[in-house]
């Protein structure tokens, strides 16, 4: 038998899970969560790192006795450490304004085209490269670390960087697994600047005696990691904050076509290449309704879905990811604007608002899986999506309804269940991720929702990919 402790930090949300694996089973309990909360910082939103490593240790007293404990967050973000070891700034946020010009300023030096051809991901301005432009603590920096490494460094001391969360930074060349030459060379960034890469699955130093492991420390490849099916013609949505839809593949795709449909591909715990698009994703519910708290009345989640429900189907949509719906603040003004300029009907109530956006991300679901499957010749015939969204039945019953395929939703834990597989990994417990997936399988409960896909969603489509190209 043995018992660990996972951490799973969201950009909004932080959390405790512990596991005990007895008898080639799982069990586990959240027991602690709290509020990951940003800070301001001379103008710039910053990670609160020293109350959320104060909520770590609380968690891990909380725990008692455990046989390892491992992080996995957010991808791209980081902490810079001086010689000393100590963090120079509290890390940025990465919606954090600063790289708003970042991408043109990298232009200058290397092409969108050269970039992605290094690196097979997806050029996005909260990519750690562009926040690295656009860090005046650079030249001060000794180590950089990212967020998983960053806790478990706060704990050992030990320095290290696990390959799935070093795999979202648009730095390691994807085909070599190492960093790229060309891309730190072009933009005058020391590879002494990263600690040594590790694999998944490593046990990388110890607290008062307890093994801190490396898992996947990109949350994503957690979730993928636990994903109940080892079917080749399935496709994955980790549906949190953000959406990430896509494939396991054993070697990288770095085309033209696949720059152009702004495709990623990411390093999986398992060794394979995860192939997958960021897509924004349950943030723009929460912060819809954060918003409406301020100038309508607090919604429960439960009665957002009921009045969207409700509401009218197809009426008007949003490009999930347009550029101006990114930022926090006054998202259901920002949303109706967006309506108004691409001369669509503009959401007044909110149902109407709040189905805008569910109907909106079940479309660019079916925009992105349509893109994979031109990539690589694969035809999907189930969709599991897994994370937070599973408890939004709405979304998944749009989704199913929009690709036309059946959606498999769950686990609720996926990415808490990834970590603790991986766990067991490092101590010896299971021997493979596959051997880990068939016991997630064989334990969790998940729910098929088959969708009706009609006429309409085929028009809706249509309508839709003319709206976001204008």
């Amino acid at each position: 038998m043995k018992t660990v402790l996972a951490f799973d930090f969201g950009a909004s949300t932080g959390r405790a899970i512990k596991a005990v694996y007895d008898n080639g089973k799982i069990s586990y309990e959240e027991i602690h969560r709290f509020d990951n909360v940003p800070l301001t910082v001379d103008g710039h939103i910053c990670h609160d790192v020293d109350m959320i490593l104060s909520e770590v240790k609380t968690a891990i007293d909380k725990a008692g006795e455990i046989d390892s404990l491992a992080f996995d967050t957010w991808g791209v973000d980081y902490g810079l450490l001086d010689k000393e070891g100590k963090l120079i700034h509290q890390p940025y946020h990465y919606r954090d304004e600063r790289t708003k010009d970042a991408l043109s300023k990298a232009f200058e030096k290397l092409g969108a085209d050269e970039l992605y051809a290094e690196t097979g991901n997806q050029i996005m301005s909260l990519n750690t490269l562009f926040q690295l432009i656009s860090d005046d603590n650079i030249e001060k920096a000794d180590k950089l670390l990212f967020m998983p490494d960053l806790f478990a460094y706060f704990l050992t001391g030990e320095k290290v960087c696990e390959m799935t969360i070093a795999s979202t930074s648009q730095m390691l060349d994807m085909k070599e697994k190492c960093w790229s030459k060309k891309v730190l060379d072009t933009y005058g960034i020391k590879e002494s600047l990263f600690a040594p890469l590790n694999e998944s699955a490593t046990v990388n130093g110890k607290y008062k005696g307890i093994p801190v492991i490396s898992v996947a420390g990109h949350d994503t490849q957690c979730a993928v990691a636990a994903m109940p099916s080892e079917n080749e013609n399935a496709a994955f949505l980790s549906c949190g904050t953000w959406s990430l839809i896509g494939c396991e593949l054993d070697e990288p795709v770095m085309t033209e076509k696949s720059n152009t449909l702004e495709l990623s591909n990411e390093m999986g715990a398992n060794g394979k290449i995860n192939f997958l698009k960021n897509i924004s994703g349950l943030w723009l519910i929460q912060e819809t309704r954060r918003d409406l708290a301020k100038t309508d009345r607090k919604y429960s989640y439960n009665e957002l879905e009921m009045l969207a429900r409700e509401s009218e189907a197809f009426r008007s949509f949003i490009d999930p990811d347009a550029p101006e719906l990114s930022a926090h603040g006054n998202l259901p003004d920002k949303i109706r604007s967006y309506c108004r300029s691409t001369n669509q009907p503009v959401p007044e109530t909110v149902g109407q608002l709040v189905r805008c956006i569910y109907e909106s991300l079940a479309l660019k679901y079916r925009l992105a899986l349509e893109q994979i499957g031109e990539c690589t010749g694969k035809k999907f015939d189930v969709l599991h999506l897994m994370g937070g969204g599973t408890k939004d039945g709405f979304l998944c019953e749009l989704a199913s309804e929009s690709i036309g395929i059946p959606v498999i939703a769950g686990p609720i834990e996926a990415t808490a269940l990834g970590n603790i597989v991986l766990q067991l990994i490092a101590l010896g417990e299971i021997e493979t991720i596959s051997q880990g997936r068939k016991i997630i399988a064989e334990a969790e409960k998940v729910k098929k929702y088959e969708g009706i896909h009609t006429p309409e969603w085929d028009e809706a489509f249509e309508r839709f990919c003319k709206i976001i190209k204008k």
